[in-house]
């Protein structure tokens, strides 16, 4: 794979073509703050939190989906992105209702510890205080709307990897909704093979399981990247 070099924070630094920025930065100690991204499920650069800047570039780029290339001049943090990413962080908790106290996810939510990272102490907007309704059908896991921050991986996950796609988003803009089987009750579904992938890999307490007291909520992700691993190792195994 042909090397790159490019410029990030004003450092030289070399590169494999076909990364994305993103995965260039990470691998050099430079954190940038995401929320739809996860290693092993197909990018989306939906959250938009994960912004930098492109020099050449009207307007700051998602870096989780934006290939690196010869001769990139890249900021990762500036007053403008810091804002950028606060105020992206505020709109997703003014959408829903967010409650950390009474929330089975308070300690180890992604979202909370995005905004504690960022010093957001309050929010500059009205909240829409939508009231959404929670689905508590299926037997041993529940979704609540208020939640969900509509990262998309429960859906990327049931679909790519447990190859179930039970789930898919209904609606448009504020309206929009995590559904089961075409707008069915989850508890109804099926195509859900009861897995828990969607819930061990949802970045707040919009999806969990049932039984779990405030705060008790501890999600394990490295179950992801030990599937794929196999996937790859078979796929080598494999006769041409």
């Amino acid at each position: 794979m042909a090397a790159i070099t490019l410029t990030i924070n004003n450092e030289l630094i070399g590169a494999r073509q076909g990364q994305t920025i993103l995965e260039v930065a990470r691998e050099r100690g430079i954190d940038i703050p995401t929320l739809c991204h996860l290693d092993g499920l197909e990018e989306v650069g939906g959250c938009r939190l994960c912004l930098v800047e492109l020099q050449g570039s009207p307007r700051p780029v998602p870096s989780c989906v934006t290939r690196a290339a010869e001769g990139m001049e890249i900021t990762t943090h500036s007053d403008k992105l810091i804002e950028y990413r606060k105020m992206l962080v505020e709109l997703l908790l003014a959408e829903r209702t967010h409650t950390c106290s009474i929330c089975v996810q308070n300690g180890n939510c992604e979202l909370q510890t995005l905004a504690a990272r960022l010093g957001i102490d309050h929010v500059r907007f009205d909240y829409l205080h939508q009231q959404l309704p929670m689905d508590a059908s299926r037997e041993r896991f529940a979704l609540d709307h208020n939640r969900c921050v509509l990262c998309l991986r429960c859906v990327r996950v049931c679909d790519a990897v447990e190859g179930a796609h039970t789930w898919d988003v209904r609606g448009r803009g504020s309206t929009s909704r995590i559904v089961a089987d075409l707008d069915r009750p989850w508890g109804g579904s099926t195509s859900c093979t009861d897995c828990g992938k969607c819930v061990q890999l949802c970045p707040t307490g919009a999806l969990f399981r049932k039984g779990a007291t405030v705060g008790e909520m501890i999600k394990e992700r490295g179950f992801l990247n030990r599937i794929l691993e196999r996937r790859r190792l078979a796929a080598q195994r494999r006769p041409a």
